[in-house]
């Protein structure tokens, strides 16, 4: 019998298997039992290879599920990200008891990754409004942007004076954990209660730093070989991805939005669909380009069938737009991606993990500036909080933290560290800030935020004609209306 189990019944039932009377109870066998019980848990963390036993990780990743769950539902209740829990989880079960050594988590970093990046963009598209999405674009492109800009800058600086990095390797890592995370970002702004408007610029802000994330730090990297780099190089290469991500999204999204309509809600449409995303992927990174703006222009075009199908002007049938297989898959993926990052978890240097907490500090305040600068008077002081604190680093970071250990770089381990703790704190970060908008009420005579107006009561109407210019909206982005009665 397994020993774990076995120190479980021993505990409740004794080894004897007879009944022990109150009169005769010896609390000493309790402590003997439990002490059983850590030495069999223990044993869990030394084996000879490097990943666990087959029905050790399949309890481990019961426990996933089960917190993952759990998670999701805590943070409905309280607005505090699952992500945290997750993160620590890996780190329990990672670097602390061992099942999973870090050598295997680097092995199937590329495989893992992909799968992640992939899903998580898709499903990002799916739920993206395109009539929010355009009528916020200016507003994500600057924010992502100015924002990407302003956190390279900080932790370039930090890395090279205060760890004496070269530029080269200073910008790199900038780089890498320079825009928030989609897959953070996706989950939060579908949980809060603030405009549509606002919940379509971050999630397309997350996402277009996510793939600029990832663009800089390939380009980088090739930089930091070669000792030399190249501006041209980085305009062409960006250039070519924007270009390669919308032609390949439109140009199958737009065909494949039309024939999934004929198949209604055939059996297997949407694992037809999971397969054409997988093979504009595999197109995507052909053509040079890293598949994540395909993905997120691929689900766009699908999430907004509705609409298009009356600008292209065909039929469409009703279909279910909510597709449980799609939700438990995406619940999947970024459950056990968030465990997966605190499986990289590295604790060798103290002056690494004070590093990334206090430049994660120094970049929520230039988010605080790039957000000043970039919202306007339109957006409500709920919207602007949570903005402020839509710092989190995810996905993108945690993939691209190991490429320098596989490619050999200079202060190759020292990313994992670094990134982990930057990852960890903007988390926290996040979450305070989100904890801290709940106490701020949304426009009056909205749904939006996390307070919930009054109701109204009910009033007679006296036949006057009076004017409403006040600051109503659906949800915090603030629009001016008037009306007669």
């Amino acid at each position: 019998m397994n020993p774990v189990v076995f120190s479980i019944l021993s505990l409740i039932r004794g080894q004897t298997g007879e009944t022990i009377p109150i009169s005769n109870f010896d609390t000493t066998m309790i402590l003997e039992k439990f002490s059983d019980f850590q030495n069999s848990l223990g044993t869990l963390s030394f084996q000879d290879g490097v990943v666990a036993p087959a029905h050790v990780i399949l309890l481990a990743a019961g426990v996933v599920i089960f917190l993952g769950v759990a998670g999701e539902a805590f943070f409905k209740k309280t607005g505090i990200p699952d992500v945290a829990f997750l993160m620590v989880l890996g780190v329990i079960i990672g670097p602390v008891l061992g099942l999973i050594q870090a050598e295997a988590v680097i092995a199937v970093v590329p495989y893992f990754a992909a799968l992640a990046l992939i899903i998580i963009m898709f499903d990002g598209g799916l739920n993206l409004d395109i009539k929010h999405v355009v009528k916020t674009a200016h507003f994500s492109v600057t924010l992502a942007i100015l924002g990407f800009i302003l956190s390279v800058v900080i932790i370039s600086l930090a890395a090279h004076y205060a760890l004496g990095w070269l530029w080269l390797e200073s910008i790199l890592l900038a780089s890498i954990v320079g825009g928030s995370s989609s897959a953070i970002v996706f989950g939060l702004v579908r949980n809060i209660k603030i405009s549509e408007e606002t919940k379509s610029m971050l999630s397309f802000e997350s996402a277009l730093t996510d793939i600029l994330a990832t663009i800089v730090a390939f380009i980088l990297f090739e930089a930091v070989m070669a000792g030399t780099f190249d501006l041209n190089t980085l305009q062409e290469t960006i250039g070519r991805a924007v270009v390669v991500g919308l032609v390949l999204g439109f140009g199958v999204g737009i065909p494949w939005m039309y024939v999934s309509t004929k198949l209604g809600n055939a059996q297997h449409a949407y694992m037809l669909t999971l397969g054409i995303l997988f093979v504009l992927f595999f197109l995507a990174n052909s053509f040079g380009e890293s598949g994540a703006l395909t993905a997120l222009v691929f689900g766009l075009m699908l999430g907004n069938k509705s609409h298009l199908s009356r600008i292209l002007k065909f039929k469409l049938p009703r279909i279910e737009t909510d597709d449980p297989t799609h939700n438990q898959l995406t619940f999947l993926v970024r459950s056990f991606f968030f465990v997966f990052v605190g499986l990289m978890a590295s604790f060798g240097q103290i002056e690494y993990i004070i590093f990334g907490i206090l430049i994660t500090v120094a970049v929520y305040f230039g988010r605080m500036f790039v957000g000043k600068v970039t919202l306007t008077k339109r957006f409500s002081r709920l919207d602007r909080a949570v903005t402020n604190s839509m710092i989190p680093r995810g996905l993108a970071a945690a993939v691209l933290a190991t490429y320098p250990i596989t490619m050999g770089l200079p202060n190759a381990e020292a990313y994992p560290q670094i990134i982990f703790f930057i990852i960890l704190s903007s988390v926290i970060i996040t979450t305070i800030g989100l904890g801290r908008s709940k106490n701020i009420p949304p426009p009056e005579s909205t749904e939006g935020g996390f307070v919930k107006p009054p109701p109204e009561e009910p009033k007679e109407d006296s036949g006057e004609q009076h004017e409403i210019a006040d600051e109503t909206s659906d949800g915090g982005f603030v629009t001016k209306k008037s009306s007669n009665e």
